[in-house]
């Protein structure tokens, strides 16, 4: 499929049209070999659009693999229902969809509200975080440790107009090309009553620490999205950081240990999800920038976890 993104084209990434590339998936996935390269020679990130996947192909691409949808989740009692029914009616086939995920996990990280009770009811594994809260960071590495499938797909429980191509976009490039190892959304976040405009912390504290640290991953649209994908062969070779730093974490440490050209990244069209205050900001803000100066060289106390 042909496609571009915007009017202009963006530095520092590679479009991708065509979904089924010669390293097919199955044919020996170089997932295992680290390399050291050096930042003015690595190249750019692939680019998709989730409409270049289709369910039932991708379902036919697993060839044994399996796959977990797993939702970090705290006081989402209003979202996570919706987002766990939907995976499980289109793209699981015990809920009668394209079988394509095996199960969808929610690990409720200290809820107040009914988020376990209401995600269990929509047919989710729950499974209480070990510690209460402990943070976005250690939820997912919960989810992890608690799900034994081969490929991961995270997402966001806040999301109000989920729709199955959420998941079906993250795992498109590592179903179709054994050499990708991180997938990361990219979409526009309305943001009072403008069409574009979300992601505060991303533009004011994670983009510049970006710039000036790894100028090499600007071309990543999104470096906090939560909507990401990742063999569990990867994960396994970093430790998700605390909190909400995780996100930033991953992309640092997962481009310095495999290689930028290694990442793919997904237009999945528009999110809309609950804008968080100020104050509230400056809790993810404050992980953000934690994790970066950590990997930065620069020793930081412990993050709070958020």
């Amino acid at each position: 499929m042909r496609w571009v993104f915007g009017a202009r084209p963006v530095p520092g990434v590679r479009f991708r049209n065509d979904a089924s590339r010669g390293r097919a998936a199955g044919r020996g996935s170089g997932i295992g070999d680290d390399r050291v390269v050096s930042p003015g020679s690595r190249a750019a990130p692939l680019v998709y659009a989730h409409t270049d996947f289709e369910a039932h192909d991708l379902a036919a691409r697993r060839h044994g693999r399996t796959v977990a949808v797993c939702l970090p989740a705290r006081d989402e009692e209003r979202t996570v229902g919706q987002i766990v029914e939907a995976v499980r009616a289109s793209l699981t086939a015990a809920g009668g969809g394209a079988d394509v995920v095996d199960e969808v996990v929610v690990v409720d990280d200290g809820s107040g509200d009914a988020t376990a009770e209401v995600a269990r009811s929509a047919g989710a594994r729950v499974i209480t975080a070990c510690t209460r809260p402990g943070g976005k960071g250690q939820a997912m590495r919960t989810a992890l440790e608690e799900t034994g499938a081969d490929l991961l797909v995270f997402l966001d429980a806040d999301i109000e107009n989920f729709a199955p191509h959420f998941v079906t976009g993250l795992l498109g490039p590592l179903l179709t090309d054994d050499d990708v190892v991180l997938v990361k959304g990219f979409y526009l976040r309305p943001l009072h009553g403008e069409p574009d405009g979300g992601g505060r912390v991303t533009e004011l504290v994670a983009r510049p620490a970006i710039d000036l640290l790894w100028p090499y991953l600007a071309g990543i649209r999104q470096p906090l999205a939560g909507e990401t994908a990742a063999p569990r062969a990867v994960l396994d070779k970093i430790d998700l950081a605390p909190g909400y730093g995780v996100e930033l974490a991953m992309l640092v440490d997962i481009a310095g240990r495999f290689g930028v050209e290694r990442l793919a990244q997904v237009d999945l069209g528009v999110r809309v999800h609950r804008n968080r205050t100020l104050p509230e900001l400056r809790v993810h803000a404050t992980d953000v920038l934690h994790a970066a100066l950590e990997r930065a060289g620069i020793a930081m106390p412990a993050s709070g976890g958020s």
